[in-house]
């Protein structure tokens, strides 16, 4: 009798382990300069930011979290003892992240996720817009300052252009890379208000396996209730 009881108990925990390492996402990394805190792995559920795995660093650097994800999507790292937060294209498979507390988000080395790498380029190429804008702002600043009405129109005129190059710029990158999750996802946060018929061409062009992703979706059902509502 005791022998069957510990069989099944046994067998039990044989299930549940098998359960916990179905997980096919894993996050592996250091954060240098951690002295002890809880690093949180995140991700967005239904408009809502939610803690799916957690790890307490107490005199070590290193960490791992799981999760279990359908496709690719943006995740976020955190950590208690700070505010800053580190967004991150996951993947199926194992992810490593090298960063510091310090910096923690800005330039972080993000390795096993194509979507990263490919979102990596997108955002070194808009930086240069940022900082043209930046340079754009200061003169106006100091313009302004100086009374020079007319030297502020022209460099407002000058930040419009680049608003307009940097929007096309990101359209021609989804059409370029539209067979990765990073197309839909740019078009949902960056493309929001574009005109519908650009949008379907956008659909058109992804992969059939991008429509049947996160993103993919989303996209797909986001030009659907735009349509709906035109109609009325």
């Amino acid at each position: 009798m005791f022998k069957k009881i510990f069989i099944v108990i046994t067998l039990i925990f044989t299930l549940l382990s098998c359960k916990e390492n179905t997980k096919n996402l894993e996050v592996i990394g250091t954060i240098k300069g951690v002295q002890k805190a809880t690093l949180y792995l995140e991700k967005i559920k239904d408009t809502t930011l939610v803690k799916v795995d957690s790890v307490t660093l107490y005199g070590t650097e290193n960490f791992k979290l799981q999760d279990n994800i359908e496709s690719p999507e943006m995740y976020f790292l955190s950590v208690s003892s700070s505010d800053k937060i580190l967004p991150f294209f996951a993947e199926k498979g194992n992810i490593s992240i090298k960063t510091d507390l310090k910096t923690f988000s800005y330039k972080p080395e993000i390795k096993g996720s194509k979507n990263q790498e490919i979102l990596d380029k997108y955002n070194d190429y808009i930086q240069k817009f940022n900082n043209k804008r930046l340079d754009l702002l200061k003169e106006k600043f100091d313009a302004i300052k100086n009374k020079q009405s007319d030297k502020v129109t022209e460099i407002e005129k000058k930040i419009k252009g680049i608003d307009k190059r940097q929007y096309y710029y990101t359209l021609n990158f989804c059409f370029k890379n539209a067979n990765y999750s990073v197309a839909p996802y740019l078009t949902l946060s960056e493309l929001y208000n574009l005109n519908t018929s650009y949008l379907d061409t956008i659909i058109h062009v992804m992969s059939e396996s991008v429509k049947k992703e996160k993103y993919g979706i989303k996209l797909i059902n986001y030009v659907e209730k735009i349509k709906k509502e035109e109609k009325k």
